[in-house]
C-alpha cells in the first residue's frame, strides 16, 4: 500500500470528541425537557453528522415537537464548548508530525459541523494538516459516505485517488473510502468495535498510529 496521501477522519480517529459531544447533546436535552444520554448512547450515535446524531438522542426523532429547539440548542452549546475536554488519541500528534516529515499529504474529512472541523483542525493540526473538511449539504456536498467531501479534499491537495488512502473508525468511513474507490485504514481506538466493522466487511486495521506509516510505505 505505497501512498503519498492520507485522508483522515476527526472524532474517533484524530481526536477524541465523545465528551464534548455527550455534554452538548445532554445540554440541548435538558434545555428541551427530554432525558439525558449515555456516554456509550452518544459513540453508538455519532458518525453520520449532527442532524442524525440528534435524530438518535432526541426521542422520537424529528417527529418530537422540541427537535428543532434541541438542534439549535446542541448547535449553540458545542460551538462554544467544542474543545473542553476534546484531545488528540495518543500518537496521533507523533504520527502527524512523522507523516510531515516523509512528505505526505493530509487533509481531514470529517461529518462534523464543518465550523467545528476547521476550528479543532486549526487548534490541533496548524501548519501540518493544511485541508479540513466538514459537512457542507447546506452548499449541495453530500456528506458522507457520498464520496464529495473526499473528492474536494483530493482536488484541493493535488493528489489522485490511487494515491491516497483514507483512515477511519466506523462503518461510515469503511462506506465512504468503498463509495470512492479508495484503500482504507481503520483504527481501533476509536467509536466503534473492530469485530463490528468486521463484520460490515473492514480488513485493514492498526491498533495504534504508530503502525499506520508503516502499512503505506509497505
Amino acid at each position: 500500500m505505497k501512498k503519498k496521501t492520507m485522508i483522515f477522519d476527526l472524532d474517533g480517529t484524530l481526536l477524541d470528541t465523545l465528551e464534548d459531544l455527550k455534554n452538548s447533546v445532554n445540554y440541548a436535552l435538558e434545555m428541551t425537557g427530554n432525558p439525558i444520554r449515555t456516554l456509550d448512547e452518544i459513540r453508538q450515535f455519532v458518525g453520520n453528522g449532527i442532524l442524525l446524531l440528534m435524530e438518535r438522542a432526541v426521542p422520537g426523532g424529528r417527529e418530537n415537537p422540541s427537535f428543532d429547539k434541541a438542534l439549535a440548542f446542541f448547535k449553540e452549546h458545542y460551538g462554544v464548548h467544542c474543545n473542553d475536554l476534546t484531545k488528540p488519541y495518543e500518537g496521533i500528534m507523533d504520527l502527524i508530525q512523522v507523516l510531515k516529515e516523509n512528505g505526505i499529504k493530509m487533509a481531514i474529512v470529517s461529518n462534523k459541523a464543518d465550523f467545528a472541523v476547521k476550528e479543532l483542525s486549526e487548534i490541533y493540526f496548524k501548519g501540518m494538516i493544511p485541508v479540513a473538511i466538514g459537512e457542507k449539504e447546506s452548499e449541495g456536498i453530500r456528506k458522507k459516505p457520498a464520496p464529495d467531501t473526499v473528492l474536494q479534499a483530493l482536488n484541493e491537495l493535488g493528489s489522485s485517488i490511487e494515491d491516497a488512502v483514507y483512515v477511519g473508525d466506523s462503518e461510515v468511513d469503511l462506506e465512504t473510502a468503498n463509495n470512492c474507490g479508495m484503500d482504507y485504514i481503520l483504527c481501533e481506538w476509536g467509536f466503534r468495535e473492530r469485530s463490528f466493522l468486521e463484520e460490515k466487511g473492514g480488513k485493514v486495521f492498526v491498533s495504534h498510529p504508530s503502525e499506520i506509516l508503516k502499512v503505506i510505505q509497505s
